[in-house]
């Protein structure tokens, strides 16, 4: 069984996460319960657990602060909040789990899962590097940084040098400024989702460009956009309009 340990400061929403974990996900060895980060900080170093359900806003210090102040990040982590489309995007930045309470069980089986496919080290702190940048530089891009899932654990990649991201079915091919690309095990709504607050633009279903690099735009019954490395990229023509509007304003 893997040890895991709870910190929330809602004793029902711990209450019921231990009994949903009980039912529903067995392997999962519930150590303790906390109510504080600040109480937590003790308790990880001295019980070590595999897995900490963690709150991301409590009173006094936030969960992520609290792994901010840790010196080593030894454990996975799965983050429970209420819904909080902040600190959703800084999570999905570092490509972590997370649950949004009220939790459901089928979605915690899912995330547990995940986690014993993946054993205790996931690159934990190279998504944790990728989140807390996110959250210190939320409005500078110049250094920051997004985990995107690769074959073997997470790539941390410069978000001023995706040029474009091309899905196909469950996977995007994330195109990078100087020729590079790789194959990412997410959907192009997810990596949207991620990077909703920079300068990108779902041109076609298929495609989300980073509006930094467009160069010129084709007219067309949607039309196209090329890029600086001279790529072509179609545009929907549900997108025209908004695009052009956005085009203009660069």
């Amino acid at each position: 069984m893997a040890k895991a340990l709870i910190i929330d400061d809602e004793k029902h929403c711990s209450d019921n996460l231990q009994w949903l974990l009980a039912k529903y996900c067995p392997e999962i060895e519930v150590a303790a319960t906390v109510d504080r980060a600040e109480k937590a900080i003790p308790m990880i170093r001295q019980l070590k657990p595999l897995l900490v359900f963690l709150d991301v806003e409590m009173p006094g210090m936030t969960g992520f602060e609290m792994l901010e102040s840790l010196q080593e990040i030894d454990f996975d982590i799965i983050f429970t909040t209420a819904y909080d489309q902040y600190a959703i995007r800084a999570i999905r930045f570092g490509a972590m789990d997370y649950l949004v309470k009220p939790i459901d069980k089928d979605e915690l089986r899912h995330a547990v899962d995940i986690f014993l496919k993946g054993g205790v080290r996931r690159d934990t702190s190279k998504q944790l590097s990728a989140l807390l940048t996110h959250i210190r530089r939320s409005n500078d891009l110049t250094f920051q940084k997004i985990a995107l899932p690769a074959q073997v654990g997470f790539e941390l990649v410069l978000i001023k040098n995706i040029m474009v991201c091309e899905g196909s079915s469950n996977y995007t091919n994330v195109h990078l400024d100087g020729g590079q690309h790789m194959l990412v095990s997410r959907t192009l709504k997810e990596i949207e989702q991620m990077l909703d607050h920079s300068p990108f633009f779902r041109v076609h279903h298929s495609f989300l460009v980073n509006l930094q690099f467009i160069v010129r735009y084709i007219r067309g019954e949607g039309g196209f956009v090329v890029l600086s490395n001279d790529m072509t990229v179609p545009v929907s023509r549900s997108k025209k309009e908004d695009l052009l509007k956005i085009i203009a304003n660069l």
